[in-house]
């Protein structure tokens, strides 16, 4: 009989992510069977009764969305201060979807959600690599030596950023507008970065994910992922039926 570990499961189920199905275990959130279980190595089978919160997971069948999220928007399925959450923004969805990593409360731009523990996973793992570009509005005058710094890495808490890509779009009287490239997803990274190099961050904006791009969105706008759309993301990470 096909065993998987709980949090795989849990994740498939859309419940959470893999990485906070695992927070759930740990928490005791999680049982089997009528059993609290706090190990992340257990598994399970389809024959196993899972609960989360004594609510019992089913899965449901995956689905992927793009979201242009709005500024003052929390990237999370709740908020214990009753801020709007992305989740709340896209109420219409069935099934229970997650953010695919996150965006600053202050942050505008592309966000995907998802119920696939799976791609969710790879996407937000380092080693894929997937790149995302930021329009950052900052303060003072950038010059091509502040931008050598972020193209060849700077160092936030003690490591070095991966290289990433620049471009000086324009310069204003006292602020400047850079569109950034990286692959790296670490918290609060674009805004370190530009700190890093003495421009604080007034506004920023992330514009692509890999491939996908806010084309014919505004703010607070959200489609389903094309068939295309999560075949290419799939293959990004490895993870395709092809």
């Amino acid at each position: 009989m096909n065993e998987e570990r709980l949090q795989k499961v849990i994740a498939h189920a859309g419940v959470a992510s893999r990485r906070k199905a695992e927070e759930l275990i740990a928490k005791g959130h999680v049982k089997v069977n009528g059993e609290v279980v706090k190990e992340l190595g257990t598994k399970v089978t389809p024959n196993d009764e899972v609960k989360v919160d004594e609510v019992p997971i089913s899965k449901e069948a995956p689905v992927y969305y793009l979201l242009y999220k709005p500024r003052g928007v929390i990237t999370a399925v709740t908020d214990d201060k009753h801020r709007k959450t992305v989740v709340d923004i896209l109420e219409e969805v069935p099934e229970r979807i997650y953010p695919v990593g996150r965006l600053d409360y202050d942050t505008s731009g592309l966000l995907l959600l998802t119920n696939d523990g799976d791609l969710d996973n790879k996407l937000t793992h380092p080693k894929y690599e997937v790149e995302k570009t930021y329009v950052a509005k900052v303060k003072g005058i950038v010059t091509n030596d502040d931008l050598k710094h972020l193209r060849t890495g700077v160092v936030i808490e003690h490591r070095k950023t991966a290289k990433a890509k620049t471009k000086l779009i324009r310069t204003n009287k006292d602020s400047s507008i850079v569109q950034l490239t990286i692959h790296e997803g670490r918290n609060h990274q674009v805004k370190n970065m530009f700190e890093k190099i003495g421009h604080p961050v007034e506004k920023l904006s992330r514009e692509t994910y890999g491939f996908l791009t806010l084309k014919g969105l505004q703010p607070g706008d959200y489609r389903p992922l094309k068939p295309h759309e999560v075949e290419e993301l799939k293959e990004l990470t490895g993870k395709t039926n092809r």
